[in-house]
């Protein structure tokens, strides 16, 4: 006999549900994307005009160290995690994740690495200062003391992605209905289970680095300490093995929610799915072969530079295969434009943009001019935040009615998409063209000329926070009541989770469906 949710904080502490789990990563990452947006709100408050204004310069190195941690570990990977628990059972068949105690213990200890990670602003010395790279021998030599605090952190954060990662690959691989080949899965389970093996590969060598900055700090040895004999590019060579599949690791799964919505708003099957398929792969691949174009100016051979740069250039094939299949799915369908659509579409368009900004960076002799200055900064979060960010919202909006049982206001939702497009664009567009004409990066004054675009840039950023704001108030207001939500929810969607009554019940597929 299957039981309801217990009452109480108990079923939170204690639940081993799929779907309970799923809504605690969402709501624990939105609360980190928040504070995140804080810290990147102090950067834009400082930067609103030339001159020191607000913040010391040191306070300022660990707000733009924070917003990059808390972004990347906090929010954007515990969401798509919270999207992968709710949805992946449902999308496959299967009854839940097929490791539901460790479920719960993935969840609950990032509560804690990141509780650990905001308490080091109170400490002695500061917060970690050293950028989201931590590059050595900053983040060890000259290194605040609540390093060591940053250690456990990570080390907390990556237990918490092996898990998760190993749950779903044996969840897709071992609990799929009968009937659903691998290629009759949805794209959204492709893309989480190739995101899974890239963070099983990946994690263990962000544990190696950080555990030879511990090493470095406390126990005298000389990984990257040139005076011991040690070589602070080995880090660089160490963080970006990690770094470039990560990156990759925070925009497959969107790859996977925008090839779910686009097809259901424009009524029309998504156009080469088998291509989708192996373009995800390949990108997955050469993520592993990339990694030291973020180091092009530490003076490696010029063959080295080559390899990296046509490696890189290559990427923008297999991309290049899946924006014209979601462009392709569009052509001449029936579109309508509800919320998840408009942040679809503004992924794709802008998600090419970053694509673009992109393989100019990785033109070799081109990166000397952009390396480190504002440009990079543009490219990546034209990468991360209508690719991250967006994609995971587009999701909410489309799954929250299945979710909740109830529609959420979509007037409300429209307002958010344009805040959040207009302030995403006055934001990071300028940066492109600062960045061009050399403003540095992580430097919290700066020339004259670049007065008006930084004014701008801070503009929009406040304009963006003030949107999110909005989806939180329309979110709230759509699980506390609303129109109920009909069991489809859109009209004709594809998949097995909207064969399920709207709000699902808890408990989904005690029997297996039958998958035509």
């Amino acid at each position: 006999m299957a039981h309801g949710p217990a009452k109480g904080i108990t079923r939170w502490l204690y639940t081993t549900n799929h779907k309970d789990i799923g809504t605690m990563y969402l709501w624990f990452s939105f609360a980190m994307f928040l504070l995140g947006g804080v810290f990147a709100l102090v950067i834009r408050a400082e930067l609103f005009e030339p001159g020191l204004q607000i913040v010391e310069p040191e306070f300022f190195n660990q707000m733009t160290t924070m917003h990059g941690l808390v972004m990347v570990f906090g929010a954007v990977m515990p969401a798509f995690v919270g999207l992968a628990n709710w949805m992946v059972p449902m999308m496959i068949g299967a009854p839940d994740m097929a490791l539901p105690r460790m479920n719960n213990w993935s969840f609950w200890i990032l509560p804690f690495a990141f509780a650990m990670l905001a308490s080091t602003l109170f400490m002695e010395g500061g917060a970690p200062n050293f950028g989201w790279t931590f590059y050595a021998p900053l983040s060890t030599t000259y290194a605040p003391p609540s390093v060591t605090f940053f250690i456990f952190a990570v080390h907390i954060m990556g237990a918490s992605s092996i898990m998760g990662a190993i749950n779903i690959i044996a969840t897709i691989l071992n609990m799929r209905a009968p009937g659903m080949t691998m290629m009759k899965m949805p794209l959204f389970v492709w893309t989480w289970l190739i995101t899974a093996y890239l963070l099983i590969a990946v994690m263990p060598v962000l544990a190696g680095v950080v555990t030879m900055m511990l090493m470095d700090i406390h126990f005298g040895t000389s990984f990257f300490d040139a005076a011991g004999g040690g070589d602070p590019v080995l880090f660089q060579h160490v963080f970006w093995f990690f770094g470039h599949p990560e990156v990759y690791i925070m925009i497959l799964p969107a790859f996977g929610v925008v090839s779910q919505i686009i097809p259901t708003f424009a009524r029309k099957p998504l156009f080469g799915y088998a291509s989708m398929v192996y373009a995800t792969s390949s990108i997955a691949f050469l993520s592993f072969i990339v990694w030291a174009h973020h180091m092009f100016t530490v003076g490696m051979p010029v063959a080295g530079e080559l390899f990296f740069m046509y490696a890189t250039m290559l990427i923008a094939v297999p991309t290049g295969v899946k924006v014209f299949n979601w462009v392709t799915t569009m052509f001449k369908g029936s579109m309508t434009f509800e919320t998840p659509m408009l942040f679809s579409i503004a992924f794709v368009i802008l998600f090419t943009i970053g694509g673009f900004s992109g393989l100019m960076l990785a033109i070799a002799p081109a990166d000397f001019q952009y390396h480190d200055t504002y440009f990079v900064v543009a490219h990546f979060h034209y990468v991360l935040v209508p690719g991250a960010i967006f994609s995971i919202t587009a999701a909410v909006y489309y799954w929250l009615p299945k979710w909740c049982g109830n529609m959420y206001n979509e007037v409300m939702g429209k307002t958010h998409f344009w805040m959040a497009f207009i302030g995403l664009n006055l934001t990071f567009f300028p940066m492109h063209f600062v960045g061009l004409a050399g403003m540095p990066r992580r430097i919290p004054d700066y020339a004259l000329q670049f007065a008006d675009f930084n004014m701008y840039a801070s503009v929009g950023a406040f304009l963006f926070g003030a949107a999110q704001i909005l989806f939180l108030f329309n979110v709230i207001a759509t699980i506390r009541g609303g129109r109920k939500a009909t069991d489809e929810v859109w009209e004709n969607p594809e998949g097995l989770e909207w064969t399920v009554p709207s709000p699902a019940p808890y408990h989904t597929f005690s029997t297996p469906p039958d998958v035509k």
